[in-house]
């Protein structure tokens, strides 16, 4: 993209001149610049202006701002130490489109990048791209410094485009959004913003700013509307007052004729409410006595009592399953012990390694000197972790990190000589009744959707690697009905759940595309039972870094048939490489045993790759439900304490116009984990998905327990990021 003239002036002055600023102060590190109040947009700011703050990093907030102006949900994301990302559904009342409602829903996307932090002189710069996606209602650009001039004031200034110089980019109404309008980013000509916060004491702050934004939307067949009253001035003023450490509510002005109010959340997944949990705390290690006080012990001799292993066994299963974990296996000498676990209770796998470890120096006869822990998934080793007995007494009161370098990560055989499976271990059943949620909140058409129900789930493992999974849900209440998808050409009208079941040949676009997602509204608001889910899973390990499942039944609310993966990934690598093909038909609306005529054959090849930061990429390529070919690139960072948050997008080979509004899939996921909250240890996740729309174009299979996820917890990277609770 050709730069316009004033933002090559900038770029080739104002960052000269801060580094200057920067080097000609002193070296001191200084604390990082937080926002002290947020924004109506969503992210650290002024009231409608940008600053150069940022947010501790990894947090996940939320804002809800209100004005005659707009009403605007934010969900907020400080991705990296210097990137914050923000997801905007607004209303926006006084313009106009198909409905003719007097206002319109809009979805936007903002990316902010502080390239220097504040140091000495040098003030925080960054640069910002706001509603860079999409048909560009909110379309701007900034270069933004902040400087704090006292401890309690910071003075912020910048040069804005777009929206942020009053003048609003045209909105193209034939725009299906979704692609990036390059052409317009610092274009247009430039004016300057500024704003001034006071933070009077911890919980009260005040804020002033200049701001050039006219509140006017222009659209490309010449309709331009006014977004509520002129404002009467540039002057903005607000105040804020926080309580608690993750909640703010505040009041402003905008012109001095309108007044608005914004709610603000942040969590940060570093400070859990209960940061040192409430699990109990671990058996201690118990040293071995000394060879006299235990000569047959130390011997080995009671190895060949025939009933010594059992009761062994035995005794420390019991023990292993009052800290929540099952022992499946054991293999018993006089000198080493391996021991196959399954974690049922702990986010971090090394909590349950290091607690399983405590466990065998309390019930293993002292000349057991090797201890082999291997944890399993699905009824399969997944890896092994050795350590010596001498090890696990000696540094006990010793940092996580010397244990983790005493010890050797290793690929488990799905075998190994001298297994006794414990008894009562298989087959093992399963139950479970939960309340159930689902929620959309992008909708442009619908707002804030919501559906409550109950689910009963159940599974049965009837031998390792063999398990029958169903479950039966009911729902209750809400506002999310069956409808079928937009009519062709009418924007804002469905066919009726009744017209679209009688006529097969609404199943595809008008562009020729199989409807495989955008008819999902037909799978809600069902008041009877229905099934969502019941499969027969069988996992095989065939090699000690190879693993296959095979799925077969009704795999998700919308598909059943069969799947197949198989995945290669060593205990010790943090690449891993796998493919999947599935053979699926189209299920019934009502989601019970009955079929649709629509099936494919579909799958694709994937590669994994761990960073040692916390964040992993996955590349798919393949062949998606709607019969499209493309890629899906995902990255997800994952905290110690186990928050994840990702993107994703998807290209495939359909045109704009065959995928429809979008132009082409992405979303973000959010995986947070139950304990984080409760302070109680436990597996158990609160998962999302957030996507504006759903659309048939580089659709997924939704299968349960993939591979990779399965397996990832034991091995190197993500084990070993989460060692500092070996000891816990």
């Amino acid at each position: 993209m050709r730069r316009s003239p004033l933002a090559g002036r900038l770029m080739a002055t104002t960052l000269p001149i801060a580094l200057v600023l920067g080097s000609a102060g002193t070296t001191a590190v200084a604390e990082p610049m937080y926002g002290r109040s947020m924004s109506t947009y969503g992210l650290p700011g002024g009231i409608d202006t940008p600053t150069a703050e940022t947010l501790p990093d990894g947090t996940l907030g939320a804002t809800v701002s209100w004005s005659d102006y707009a009403r605007r949900s934010n969900i907020v994301f400080q991705a990296l130490p210097g990137l914050t990302t923000v997801l905007r559904y607004s209303r926006i009342d006084g313009i106009n489109d198909y409905r003719d409602n007097g206002y319109i829903t809009d979805r936007s996307l903002d990316l902010r990048y502080q390239v220097l932090d504040e140091q000495g002189w040098r003030p925080a710069l960054a640069v910002g791209l706001q509603d860079f996606l999409g048909t560009g209602v909110y379309s701007g650009e900034y270069i933004v410094a902040t400087k704090t001039v006292t401890p309690s004031v910071r003075v912020s200034a910048g040069l804005g485009w777009g929206v942020l110089a009053g003048k609003p980019r045209t909105i193209d109404i034939d725009d299906e959004g979704g692609t990036p309008n390059v052409d317009d980013w610092f274009r247009g000509g430039a004016r300057p913003f500024a704003s001034v916060s006071w933070q009077v004491n911890d919980r009260l702050s005040l804020v002033a700013e200049y701001s050039n934004t006219d509140y006017v939307a222009r659209y490309s067949n010449g309709q331009v509307f006014q977004q509520g009253d002129e404002p009467g001035s540039s002057l903005n003023l607000g105040a804020y007052y926080s309580f608690g450490r993750a909640y703010q509510v505040g009041v402003y002005s905008i012109g001095g004729n309108s007044f608005g109010a914004q709610f603000s959340i942040a969590l940060n997944p570093r400070e859990a409410p209960y940061p040192s949990g409430l699990e109990k705390a671990p058996a201690p290690v118990r040293p071995r006595p000394s060879p006299g006080a235990d000569p047959d012990g130390w011997s080995g001799v009671w190895a060949q009592d025939p009933t010594a292993q059992p009761a062994i066994q035995a005794a420390l299963g019991d023990a292993m399953a009052d800290e929540g974990q099952i022992l499946e296996s054991m293999a018993l000498s006089s000198s080493r012990a391996e021991v196959r676990l399954r974690n049922t209770r702990y986010i971090n796998q090394a909590e349950a390694v290091g607690r399983t470890a405590r466990l065998m120096t309390r019930a293993l006869p002292p000349s057991v000197e090797t201890f082999v822990i291997t944890s399993t998934a699905e009824g399969l080793p997944t890896s092994s972790v050795t350590l010596r007995r001498s090890d696990v007494e000696r540094l006990e009161n010793t940092e996580a990190g010397q244990i983790a370098a005493a010890s050797v990560l290793s690929d488990a055989p799905a075998g190994a000589p001298g297994l006794v499976r414990s008894e009562g271990v298989y087959p093992r059943f399963r139950w479970s009744i939960k309340p159930t949620l689902n929620l959309g909140i992008f909708s442009a058409e619908d707002g804030l959707t919501h559906e409550v129900g109950a689910e009963a789930r159940a599974s049965y493992e009837i031998a390792p690697g063999l398990v029958l999974t169903g479950a039966l849900r009911q729902r209750v209440f809400g506002n999310i009905e069956r409808r079928g998808p937009g009519i062709p050409g009418q924007r804002g009208e469905y066919y009726t759940a009744e017209e679209y079941e009688a006529d097969p040949s609404l199943e595809t676009t008008p562009e020729g595309v199989p409807r495989v997602r955008s008819d999902t509204r037909m799978y809600s608001g069902n008041d009877s039972p229905v099934i969502p889910e019941l499969t027969l899973a069988y996992y095989a390990k065939p090699t000690p870094a190879v693993y296959t499942r095979v799925t077969a039944g009704l795999l998700e609310r919308a598909y059943g048939g069969v799947s197949a993966e198989v995945l290669w990934k060593p205990a010790g690598s943090p690449l891993a490489l796998g493919a999947e093909v599935n053979r699926v038909r189209k299920r019934d609306f009502d989601q019970l045993f009955d079929f649709r005529d629509y099936e494919v054959t579909m799958g694709h090849v994937s590669a994994y790759y761990e960073f040692a930061n916390g964040f992993t990429a996955q590349v798919d390529v393949g062949k998606y439900l709607a019969g499209d070919k493309g890629a899906t690139v995902s990255l997800t960072r994952e905290f110690a304490n186990g928050w994840r948050l990702g993107a994703y997008a998807t290209k495939t080979d359909l045109s704009s116009e065959e995928f429809g509004e979008g132009s082409f899939d992405k979303g973000v996921t959010l995986s947070i984990p139950l304990g984080w909250a409760t302070g109680q240890p436990s597996r158990e996740r609160v998962n999302a998905n957030l996507r504006s729309l759903s659309r048939d174009g580089g659709a997924q299979l939704n299968v349960r327990d993939r591979l990779y996820d399965q397996v990832r917890e034991s091995h190197s990277v993500k084990l070993y990021e989460g060692w500092g609770r070996f000891w816990r």
